[in-house]
């Protein structure tokens, strides 16, 4: 059954699976608004966990025609499609020597926990946008688009600039033409935008230039700008353990535009997202009967002098329709 996480904490009985929950919803907006198709069962043998599903490429066409006339036709092109489910998450440890000093179980416990929400939270944002079905993750959004009729301005020649102040001034009005473009491509309202703190300062500015700067609250009050009333996103950091360091989920990349010898490269470029989220559209699967986020906090009733606890998701993301998600390419934000 298709559920929220704000609905699958309706039926949870434990309370720390409730306040974990929250926490991943108080962490991404994406998350929060995200429906999971929790129908996934295990392959044969358990090994696997795939899910199914045909996306709609191009719909069919309807037209007029004369007396004693047949239609031409038409075929809409779809594509049968599947996703592994993928299990990730973070282990703890907390020594019971911290546990038995006051308040250091609560203290201890709750920092772990929290922060191994947040580094899961920012692995699902990280790979839902850069992805890769053919690595050890699912595919994200920037394979998802990649050739589409949504994937736009692709050319790193025709880069924006919105590096400085005076370029926004500039271009701020091309930028929201472009935006707009972007949105009369998809098959409907879309649910936010998404992209990285950088460049959503810059497109914050666009908007407040032009008047369209919007303001709402999400589930827990908080206030979120938009455009035009779709909200943004900020995808925010991910720790790549790679380089030891943390990353903008959606990238600021170098690219090149030319031939060899007169090729040209243009730094400080990144991308902005916008998505329609809806089992129709953009969702996530998760396994039938699951609980989506698993949660276990470390037992110190019982012997041994270091006890783990964790938090697991077991998830994928899915594009239904190719027209329910765009990708606006090659801002220049520095």
């Amino acid at each position: 059954m298709p559920v929220t996480l704000a609905q699958a904490k309706v039926g949870m009985a434990d309370h720390i699976d409730q306040t974990v929950i929250d926490e991943f919803r108080r962490g991404s907006l994406l998350l929060d608004r995200l429906t999971f198709d929790n129908s996934v069962s295990p392959g044969t043998g358990g090994s696997t966990l795939t899910y199914g599903y045909t996306r709609l490429k191009t719909p069919a066409g309807a037209a007029f025609r004369e007396l004693n006339a047949e239609y031409t036709e038409t075929v809409a092109d779809r594509e049968t499609k599947s996703v592994d489910l993928k299990i990730f998450g973070g282990m703890f440890k907390v020594d019971r020597v911290i546990a038995n000093t006051t308040n250091g179980q609560i203290n201890e416990v709750q920092f772990q926990l929290q922060e191994h929400i947040k580094a899961t939270t920012n692995l699902f944002h990280y790979t839902a946008i850069n992805g890769d079905a053919d690595t050890t993750g699912f595919d994200g959004l920037d394979t998802m688009l990649v050739g589409s009729s949504t994937e736009l301005n692709t050319s790193a020649q025709t880069a924006i600039d919105l590096s400085t102040s005076s370029a926004i001034d500039t271009n701020y009005k091309t930028v929201l033409d472009m935006i707009d473009a972007l949105l009369s491509e998809l098959d409907g309202q879309p649910t936010m935008f998404i992209g990285n703190g950088a460049l959503l300062t810059k497109i914050r500015s666009c908007a407040r230039r032009a008047g369209y700067l919007t303001h709402s609250e999400d589930a827990f009050g908080r206030p979120v700008t938009g455009y035009n009333g779709i909200p943004f996103m900020d995808m925010q950091y991910f720790y790549d353990t790679t380089q030891s360091k943390e990353v903008p989920v959606v990238p600021i990349v170098s690219r090149k535009y030319g031939e060899s010898p007169s090729e040209t490269t243009v730094d400080g470029l990144t991308d902005l997202y916008v998505v329609r989220l809806g089992l129709d559209g953009f969702h996530a699967v998760s396994p039938a009967g699951g609980k989506i986020i698993n949660t276990t906090l470390p037992d110190f009733s019982t012997a041994g002098a270091v006890k783990a606890g964790d938090v697991e998701m077991v998830a994928a993301t899915v594009l239904k329709k190719t027209r329910a998600a765009g990708v606006l390419r090659n801002f220049k934000v520095k």
